[in-house]
């Protein structure tokens, strides 16, 4: 099949979601998957380039959405995040799908007996995905691809917050999909809520831990499994043998992606105590070196609303007032924060503890926490006092301490030196864990989580096990029982002596 881009589709297959309500879109896609069946692998692929075609294609309108939605965002950020970021999952998807949609046969020794087991990569039908603002089509898209690969039709309901970017999508969709496989949904289809009331096949959620206990709870009440990829305050350990000036432009650099308005920035660090002081002026320095300027300077990204903007402002003063030390980059001749351009500086926040709001809140900007530690323990005893993060990040070899930390916490993954890292690859799961998320995606882990394993048997042997299962039981059937029972102890009591 051709793609879009080169051959459309009759027009009357292309009308825009508004027209429908999210219960007709729902029903309109149901009947089309009953209707069409299981698609084969071209029908995946076709779909997933189309998913990608409608990015790449709408390029730099999606960047400037995205610069007017936050107010200030920079192109560059906005197509390696939202555009081409997409593609590394997309293509991993378009690659493989073939493969994994194979019916798979197991227990291939039973056959021998007339007994063949085999597991089918089935379909779920319609999958609702509800995205955030941060990167609100990388967040999307790639688990819309997911579901392509896994051979859903897919509703998408982007954030409201980012409308601009969402118009641009909804506007657009249409030249490459019929509403029967993929609805990009807007304002004008009633809240989130609504949205995560309906009954498809599988929801999709990635926003906060408060929000997301809501869309589970909805989607509960009707029996929906869900997905659900949240944040949480990522720690940071600084090893006793890392290298403190490159770690510190690491981790300076890491805070500030989007203006530390990604799920997976660096919260807090702990620092060894000795070196406290010089990697908080290093962390400044690097700040100070990158951002010359900010009020006026497009490269800086805003806070997305006044919401947000003044949530974050609130967290800062509110540890300040309690006692903590705060230093920000502020350049000259600049007033900041400011409020007009949701501008925040880069702040570093030190003699931060317990009953200040920013130890519990995850802060979703521009502000990086630093605590001096003596003990490896002590770091890992403040990881467990809090929710499971989404990551956890490590700047040190890769040493002993380093899988003591891993052995030690919970989190949804784990990063050594780096930010993101297993963002890069499509081979790695990416999901939280507790109150970070349940489930994940990405690669085939993303082809699992929108598809059945549906497990398939056929017997050709003489017995019947119904009969064996059902009454009359006769002095036989005793016998056998008790031959398994004697089996089963003696099988059970030889491991326990080799496990000893």
């Amino acid at each position: 099949m051709s793609t879009p881009s080169t051959q459309k589709a009759p027009a009357a297959h292309f009308r825009s979601a508004d027209e429908r309500s999210l219960d007709e879109l729902l029903e309109l896609q149901r009947a089309a998957f009953l209707r069409d069946g299981i698609p084969d692998a071209a029908t995946r692929i076709d779909r997933i380039n189309r998913l990608s075609a409608l990015l790449l294609d709408n390029a730099e309108e999606i960047a400037e959405a995205l610069d007017a939605d936050f107010g200030t965002r920079p192109r560059d950020l906005s197509i390696a995040t939202d555009v081409a970021g997409c593609m590394i999952d997309l293509a991993h998807q378009r690659k493989h799908v073939a493969q994994w949609m194979r019916t798979e046969k197991v227990a291939k020794s039973m056959a021998v007996a007339g007994f063949s087991q085999r597991i089918r990569h089935d379909p779920l039908g319609v999958v609702g995905i509800m995205g955030p603002w941060n990167f609100p089509l990388q967040l999307t898209v790639v688990p819309a691809g997911s579901a392509f690969a896994a051979g859903n039709r897919v509703m998408m309901r982007p954030s409201s917050v980012t409308a601009r970017t969402t118009a641009v999508l909804a506007k657009h969709a249409p030249d490459y999909f019929s509403l029967e496989e993929f609805a990009v949904l807007t304002g004008a289809h009633g809240s989130g809520s609504d949205f995560a009331k309906l009954k498809v096949d599988h929801m999709f959620f990635t926003g906060s831990p408060g929000v997301g206990a809501s869309v589970a709870t909805e989607a509960g009440r009707n029996l929906v499994p869900v997905t659900l990829e949240l944040g949480g305050k990522n720690p940071v350990v600084i090893d006793i043998d890392a290298d403190i000036e490159d770690a510190a432009k690491r981790l300076a650099d890491a805070r500030m992606v989007n203006s530390g308005q990604v799920c997976l920035c660096p919260d807090y660090a702990f620092v060894p105590e000795a070196h406290l002081q010089r990697f908080t002026d290093l962390i400044v320095a690097r700040w100070r070196q990158n951002y010359p300027s900010i009020l006026h300077n497009e490269q800086f990204t805003s806070t997305v609303n006044e919401k947000n903007y003044t949530r974050i402002v609130d967290l800062i003063d509110d540890a300040v007032s309690l006692g903590a030390t705060k230093r920000q980059v502020v350049p000259p001749g600049e007033k900041l924060p400011d409020a007009d351009a949701r501008k925040i500086p880069p702040t570093v926040l030190t003699g931060v503890k317990a009953g200040m709001k920013i130890e519990e809140d995850e802060v979703f900007g521009p502000v990086l926490t630093l605590y001096p530690y003596r003990d490896l323990s002590e770091a890992v005893d403040h990881i467990n006092g809090h929710g499971h993060p989404l990551t956890i990040y490590w700047f040190g070899p890769d040493n002993e301490r380093y899988e003591a930390l891993q052995r030690s916490t919970r989190s949804g993954s784990v990063n050594g030196n780096d930010f993101a890292l297993n963002l890069l690859s499509a081979e790695l799961p990416f999901g939280g864990v507790g109150g970070s998320g349940m489930g994940s995606y990405h690669g085939k882990f993303g082809f699992a989580t929108f598809s059945h394993a549906r497990a398939v048997t056929h017997s050709r042997m003489p017995i019947s096990f119904g009969q064996l299962m059902s009454a009359p039981f006769t002095s036989m059937d005793s016998r056998s029982t008790n031959l398994q029972l004697s089996m089963w102890k003696w099988i059970t009591r030889r491991a326990t002596r080799k496990n000893r």
